[in-house]
């Protein structure tokens, strides 16, 4: 008997470590910043090449948005071949060219070089030539809260890019100034999609280290369609509707053939509920970085996360609502200023390529410089610095601009550069601050407010820039003033860098009060 209860004891003690070894370990729930920080890598190869391939729809973006420095440009005006059919015609006319009868001049690159010389929108009529541009901003405006509940960032970067091309191609088709109007605002509804999704695609995907030099990646993207459009226009510079002919290819060429391959959100999906297909993404990056996920790790998503994402509302928190009206008063004041200055190239009287990529190139130290300092510098100070920078920029460009109605001022060129530089890296900077701002759930839709207060004041730019056809210093002062202003309009927003990007409002709101004070409490907080 006693051996037999040995010989028992014997067995479960063999059976007892073969059923612990055969046992699943418990699963490992982690957020998706805790995976990415830990098992994916902060920043590795597979990140790098997903940041590439999204941020080349930035090229499109800027190419869009700017083509309108050449095509809707004043061009240069001569006076016929003296005729005894045709009245007298000096250049040196007091109201110039509005001063002459209209068969007495001509445009010196032809009636088709942009839509001010085919459609004479000069004179009476010159009001009109700043609609398009302003329209195309007022468009910008849309794909914020689609690309948050029902689409995702993926898809709603592929519809915009596919829609910008079919837009773009059918600009080029406009029989008159309204039509072409049409076409413009439609174009830029369509691209609105592109900057945004971009930029919120990119930053997702990385840790809390990177997030600011990878949002400074998609701006150099865009700095590369600026220095493009020069290099298009110039042979296209007596027809203004190639230019849109051939700008609508890439962004076609770029949805069928690039975007397919881009995977979605991680942190999108797992707000969504889809933890599963957040999970593959994650495991796929790892792989690529060299790194394995642990083979028990699951998605942990916050309390009721998922159905709370579909139907929390950044309008439904009070911190996040005065949060986003802040921003967007900073918003406004930044995008009449950066967009303005680059549509005010023409009343600097130098060749327009020329100045045209002289501010291109300037965007390159902006966004080199902006990476930097995002490492280690204050995002609100940064920010509040370089907005104080262009508008002492502007202010500068009035004193020595006078004087030189017949020919540029080098010294005029040279500082509003500089501007344009501290106002490129404001720019760049507000956006990368208000990925941190917000969580995942509402993190597009916030970016798509703080683009509508961007091209609202890019909306406006394009009258100034008519504006300053007559008077250049009052542009000067306007882009100064609201350049100052947006600075300080930051003062009521707290600071983000380093913090973790949350997933709800309810989230960010329970961390941010748990770190320091009521959110309420954080804004006040001055630089």
């Amino acid at each position: 008997m006693d051996e037999l209860q040995e010989l028992v004891v014997q067995i479960g003690a063999v059976a007892q470590p073969e059923a612990a070894a055969n046992a699943e370990p418990p699963r490992l729930e982690l957020t998706v910043e805790e995976i990415i920080e830990d098992h994916v890598g902060s920043l590795g190869f597979a990140q790098l090449l997903h940041v590439f391939f999204v941020s080349i729809a930035w090229v499109f973006d800027a190419q869009s948005t700017l083509v309108t420095i050449f095509s809707d440009a004043q061009p240069a005006w001569r006076c016929k071949a003296s005729s005894s059919s045709l009245p007298a015609c000096s250049a040196t006319t007091p109201a110039g060219m509005c001063g002459l009868d209209r068969g007495a001049w001509e445009w010196v690159a032809g009636s088709k070089s942009s839509i001010i010389a085919e459609w004479d929108l000069v004179c009476g009529k010159r009001f009109q030539a700043g609609i398009p541009a302003s329209l195309f901003f007022l468009g910008s405006a849309a794909h914020g809260r689609l690309a948050d509940t029902y689409i995702g960032r993926k898809n709603t970067v592929w519809l915009s890019c596919l829609l910008a091309s079919i837009t773009a191609f059918l600009t080029a088709l406009s029989p008159n100034i309204w039509v072409y109007t049409f076409f413009r605002f439609t174009n830029g509804f369509a691209r609105s999609g592109v900057g945004i999704c971009c930029l919120v695609l990119a930053t997702e995907v990385v840790g809390r280290r990177w997030r600011g030099q990878v949002g400074q990646y998609g701006f150099f993207f865009f700095t590369v369609g600026f220095l493009s459009l020069p290099f298009m226009a110039y042979p296209a510079r007596h027809s203004w509707r190639v230019i849109y002919k051939i700008m609508s290819l890439p962004p076609l060429a770029y949805s069928l053939l690039v975007l397919p391959f881009i995977a979605e959100s991680p942190r999108w999906l797992a707000v969504m509920g889809r933890t599963q297909d957040a999970l593959l993404v994650l495991e796929k990056f790892a792989k690529l970085n060299g790194r394995k996920l642990p083979p028990n790790v699951s998605i942990s998503v916050p309390t009721a996360a998922s159905s709370t994402a579909k139907t929390e509302s950044l309008w439904s928190s009070k911190w996040a609502t005065r949060r986003v009206l802040f921003l967007m008063a900073a918003g406004f004041g930044v995008g009449f200023v950066y967009y303005g200055v680059q549509l005010n190239v023409e009343n600097l009287n130098f060749n327009l390529y020329f100045t045209v990529g002289v501010n291109a190139l300037m965007e390159i130290p902006a966004i080199f410089l902006g990476s930097i300092f995002l490492s280690f510098a204050s995002r609100r100070l940064l920010f509040s610095s370089s907005s104080y920078v262009t508008g002492a920029a502007c202010f500068l460009c009035i004193l020595f601009g006078k004087n030189t109605k017949s020919r540029g001022s080098l010294a005029q060129l040279s500082i509003e550069a500089i501007g344009f530089m501290a106002s490129s890296m404001a720019f760049d900077i507000l956006y990368v601050y208000c990925v941190e701002l917000f969580p995942t759930n509402v993190r597009n839709f916030a970016v798509s407010m703080l683009r509508q207060a961007l091209m609202l004041g890019a909306a406006i730019a394009p009258h100034l820039v008519v504006l300053g056809r007559l008077s250049p210093a009052i542009s000067f002062v306007i882009f100064g003033g609201l350049s100052v202003f947006s600075g300080l309009v930051t003062i009521w927003l707290p600071e983000t860098r380093n913090a973790p990007l949350c997933e709800t409002l309810e989230q960010q709101e329970k961390l941010e009060k748990m770190n320091s004070v009521p959110v309420s409490d954080t804004e006040g907080v001055t630089a």
